[in-house]
């Protein structure tokens, strides 16, 4: 998890995310407390995110079921 640099978010269910360019991991932190790791994720996806008026919106529309995850914590 040391690998990863979360930046803290505005969002009601984000927390903080995270992007690991070299493996294509896109980490988030969600405001309960789990923490899940997105495998495969294009850095334009985590860009767009990072960018997105609704972070949440972002996620559930474009990340939640489209990528490979497993829940780190």
């Amino acid at each position: 998890m040391d690998d990863f640099e979360l930046v803290l978010v505005s969002s009601a269910n984000l927390n903080a995310v995270g992007y690991d360019s070299k493996s294509k991991t896109l980490r988030i932190k969600f405001t309960a407390g789990e923490i899940y790791d997105y495998y495969n994720v294009p850095e334009s996806v985590y860009d767009a995110l990072m960018t997105a008026v609704s972070k949440g919106r972002y996620y559930l529309s474009n990340i939640s079921k489209r990528y490979r995850h497993s829940q780190i914590r």
